[in-house]
């Protein structure tokens, strides 16, 4: 296969993207293929269907925990500009994370050693530290990070455990790190509060914003990153121009999509003081009745997009109803 070579200015014509079944590599396929660009679509299970009527996209399935996966990615590698790595296990299970999200990432790093694509990561905004943090304050780049030695959960340890290997590896790369990824088919997330049985518990309410992007939005500054190249490591948040709070956004959702329709609103403060109270038990006690969880998923802040705009400037977006009524009426 003939290198294509991206050039100083970033030009891409062939990607690899990792994950590429998955909700976040499906749409990165998608906005690489409206951009004319060749695509790689690694996968472990089951290609989307509409690969097949597109001469544009290279199926390869591959699964990158695999000891033999570096040698068929190494051969993929030679024709590719860049390579937009979004494989990763996405539960609690602390192996499977050990195992594909970290062990996946090791594999893609040793087959990009001597290789000129660039490398964009998707990581998490998982991986600051809000025990650092007080109701209110701003949460951008420069703020500070969690460490593999006393991370939260499995996610977030993974996330910081990828980044620490591309730091390792690579002299640059992008850390692209998003909060809540949401759009067509999956509207809710777990930064809103949890169910009790009909009822939503809504913790938190006007105070604060929700760092939650688009699915689409990300899709295309991924895309963005891997035409640009990287001046060293650079870590960037992805996250929406309009962030709604908890109340506006389950208000908006009940609008759009009839539910919630029984909520229970509680502060972050309220919240906080009961699962304090609950510390002896935490261990027996689902997540968001931990503090470090808690605070990471609930608290109140302010985040910035401002760096990912200066640098990866995208096109306007819209409004957050407007965005989430094309999510509902497009969904599968």
């Amino acid at each position: 296969m003939q290198s294509h070579g991206a050039d100083a200015m970033g030009e891409v014509t062939r990607i690899l993207i990792t994950g590429a079944s998955g909700f976040v590599g499906g749409a990165v396929v998608r906005a690489a293929r409206a951009q004319g660009i060749d695509v790689i679509a690694q996968y472990r299970s089951l290609p989307h269907a509409n690969w097949e009527s597109d001469a544009g996209i290279e199926p390869l399935r591959l699964d990158l925990s695999d000891p033999g996966a570096q040698n068929s990615l190494k051969e993929q590698l030679p024709g590719v500009d860049a390579v937009i790595h979004a494989a990763a296990h996405m539960g609690d299970d602390p192996k499977a994370h050990e195992t594909l999200s970290v062990g996946g990432t090791k594999t893609l790093l040793d087959a990009m050693q001597g290789e000129q694509a660039r490398l964009v990561l998707v990581s998490s905004i998982a991986v600051y530290d809000t025990m650092a943090l007080k109701p209110g304050d701003l949460l951008d780049e420069a703020s500070p990070l969690e460490t593999t030695e006393t991370a939260r959960d499995p996610y977030t340890k993974a996330k910081l455990a990828q980044e620490a290997l591309v730091r390792d590896a690579r002299q640059s790369a992008w850390l692209i790190r998003p909060g809540a990824v949401w759009g067509s088919g999956r509207t809710w997330h777990a930064l809103l509060g949890f169910w009790a049985s009909k009822i939503f518990v809504q913790i938190g309410g006007d105070d604060g914003e929700l760092p939650v992007v688009h699915v689409d939005h990300l899709a295309e500054l991924l895309i963005k990153a891997a035409r640009t190249v990287p001046p060293g490591i650079v870590a960037v948040n992805a996250l929406d121009d309009d962030r709604p709070s908890r109340a506006r956004f389950v208000s908006a959702h009940r609008k759009w999509a009839g539910w919630p329709r029984l909520v229970l609103p509680i502060s972050f403060a309220v919240w906080l003081k009961l699962i304090r109270l609950l510390k002896p038990v935490a261990s027996r006690l689902p997540g968001l009745f931990r503090e470090p969880i808690a605070r990471a998923r609930l608290m109140p802040l302010s985040y910035s997009n401002e760096k990912g705009r200066s640098i990866l400037a995208g096109p306007s977006q819209a409004d957050f109803e407007t965005l989430l009524a094309q999510s509902l009426e497009d969904r599968p």
